[in-house]
């Protein structure tokens, strides 16, 4: 699908020309982007803990995120997904017996499932870091935190280095937990707002965001609270022309599929689709190749002799941004690494000062650091 909305490939290289806004930023507000610290600083440490997001905090990190899954008695807990085989030391700890198999997002999936365990039974258990790439010097050291811990570090944080340390929640997989866990339709969402109302006030200024991939629940959570929404947008790949590849279950919103909207992700990103989510959200947070256009034209740039997603021809903006600053919304995109590759880039910090320059109003990082060397560097 053609994503350019307002303006082609001259957009990045005019906007660099200028300077982008007219204090050298092209953000919405002309303020400097956010680094957001993704799963905390998760290139460092095993993800989704309290040490992980003390990290990020220490490299500068404004906002800390929390993925949210429930558990069997509907405490929320840190985990970046329902299945948490691949992030704790589940397997070592409990029978095998203990695994189940449920739907998510349309894929029967058997696993050890954080809504089977109490959350007594979750803090007896230890985080390890789930990317096999990355140290393991860490596993069996750290516990699983609660939604009230991950606050509770944010304003101690906050009071102690005297700067505003944020949280961007996700909830994660709001269809399954409604069905499997039992509680029914928005409960996940009502314990979140009554957690957050509680720590930081039911405001817009709260230091806060919540995101989702699913739509249903942002649309409920706007009729419930002022702080502020994000609507998430996925894809699996991206084609060799530049298009997005979008494959079940990246293709739409789980809630679409269920309702039989056949809307995708992509049409998210339209005028027509970002004009409807202006009518719940505050900000988009679409995964970086819907902002800047790549093509694979077989072209060695990187100096090896492999081609690699590194080596795609950068083309400039694809106009979402654009097109979201013009109705108000915030862009936040998602994900930068220092030891993955970038779509048409070699270098993580040349990476996020390109998508900074091109005005995205946040960035989510494993690496904080970078990302503040890289608004540094703007």
């Amino acid at each position: 699908m053609n994503i350019r909305l307002l303006i082609g490939a001259t957009a990045l290289a005019l906007l660099q020309a200028c300077g982008g806004g007219g204090n050298g930023y092209a953000t919405l507000g002309g303020v400097p982007p956010l680094v957001i610290g993704h799963r905390g600083a998760s290139g460092e440490r095993p993800e989704h803990t309290l040490e992980s997001y003390a990290l990020a905090i220490a490299q500068g990190a404004d906002y800390i995120e929390p993925d949210l899954v429930l558990t069997r008695d509907g405490v929320m807990i840190a985990r970046h997904e329902p299945m948490i085989d691949g992030t704790t030391d589940v397997a070592q700890k409990f029978p095998a017996s203990r695994k189940t198999t449920k739907m998510v997002d349309g894929v029967s999936t058997t696993a050890y499932f954080a809504s089977d365990f109490t959350l007594a039974e979750i803090k007896t258990l230890r985080a390890v870091q789930s990317n096999a790439a990355r140290s393991k010097a860490f596993d069996g050291q750290f516990g699983i935190p609660t939604l009230d811990e991950v606050i509770a570090l944010a304003r101690a944080e906050s009071a102690r280095t005297g700067r505003t340390v944020g949280i961007y929640p996700e909830i994660k997989h709001s269809t399954f937990h409604a069905t499997v866990v039992g509680f029914g339709a928005n409960v996940f969402e009502d314990k979140l707002v009554a957690a957050l109302h509680g720590a930081y006030g039911n405001t817009r200024s709260a230091p806060v965001f919540i995101q989702s991939f699913e739509v249903a629940n942002l649309q409920y959570l706007n009729t419930r609270t002022d702080i502020k929404l994000v609507q998430l947008v996925d894809a699996d790949d991206v084609n060799d022309d530049g298009s997005m590849s979008l494959v079940a279950p990246y293709r739409q919103p789980y809630d679409f599929v269920v309702k039989g909207d056949p809307r995708t992700f992509a049409d998210l990103l339209t005028a027509s689709g970002l004009d409807f989510v202006k009518t719940y959200a505050d900000a988009v947070g679409p995964w970086k190749p819907y902002l800047v256009r790549t093509v694979n034209d077989r072209v060695e740039r990187t100096g090896n002799t492999t081609l690699t997603i590194n080596d795609r021809r950068v083309e400039g903006s694809t106009g979402v941004v654009e097109a979201a600053h013009a109705r108000g919304l915030l862009v936040h995109t998602w994900t930068f690494r220092n030891d993955a590759s970038g779509y048409g880039f070699a270098d993580p910090q040349k990476e996020m000062e390109y998508y900074m320059r091109l005005g995205v109003d946040g960035v989510f990082t494993d690496f904080p650091a970078t990302g503040v060397a890289a608004r540094n560097a703007l």
